[in-house]
């Protein structure tokens, strides 16, 4: 355990890189959002998709937490697992911090009418049309893919390098074209599309946290033969 933690103060050594730019971002963002809104002259409800620069960034936290700190981490004999459970506990933290901000900036908004200009940044929807345990867990479940994704591809990068890594995206990429192929032979996008439609963002969490749960197991069977 205390390995554990100590592999999470390490990675906050650079608290700017893991919690000084999710913060910028989401401010930046949310600031050029409610000035478009204000510049749109109707009293209706603005909806725009400025909230979710922040989650694309933890694509970015997944893929800096692996190739800046790992290398040193292995200089100082932590071992692998104690990293990896480390930075996915630390992540987790932020990522509930962040859905926390989400929460609040939400409730603000609807108190405010859109903050004064019928512009709704954190409310988005579909996502928020639920109750708040349902937004919660979208925007933490979300956060925890980009973030796990971003881990996973920089540690086939240190298992394999470029080559693996191309090999790898353009899997990925084939896959999806391969699948997208077969439902429209098989003429399935209408029950695909009928099966979305009654997906909840709840569901949607539960279905995604799954997948995290896969690609988490992927990234740590991969980081046990990665070399710094």
């Amino acid at each position: 355990m205390s390995r554990t933690v100590a592999v999470a103060r390490m990675q906050l050594i650079n608290k700017w890189t893991y919690i000084g730019w999710p913060l910028t971002i989401l401010a930046a963002s949310f600031l050029m959002s409610i000035a478009i809104f204000a510049l749109i002259p109707v009293t209706e409800g603005k909806n725009g998709g400025g909230s979710q620069a922040p989650l694309w960034y933890f694509l970015v936290l997944g893929i800096q937490s692996m190739t800046l700190v790992f290398p040193f981490s292995q200089g100082l004999s932590i071992s692998r697992r104690a990293f990896y459970l480390g930075t996915l506990g630390l992540f987790s933290l932020i990522a509930l911090g962040m859905t926390a901000l989400y929460l609040i900036g939400g409730a603000i908004e609807k108190a405010t009418t859109g903050w004064g200009v019928y512009g709704y940044f954190f409310n988005i929807p579909w996502v928020t049309e639920g109750p708040w345990y349902s937004t919660a867990a979208f925007f933490f479940v979300v956060m925890m893919f980009m973030f796990i994704v971003g881990f996973w591809f920089a540690t086939i990068f240190k298992r394999w390098g470029t080559t693996g890594t191309l090999i790898s995206t353009l899997g990925t990429g084939l896959v999806l074209i391969g699948l997208a192929a077969l439902a429209t032979l098989a003429e399935w996008w209408g029950y695909v599309g009928n099966w979305f439609a009654q997906q909840s963002p709840l569901s949607i969490s539960g279905w995604t946290a799954l997948l995290c749960v896969v690609l988490a197991a992927g990234s740590y069977a991969t980081l046990r033969r990665a070399t710094p």
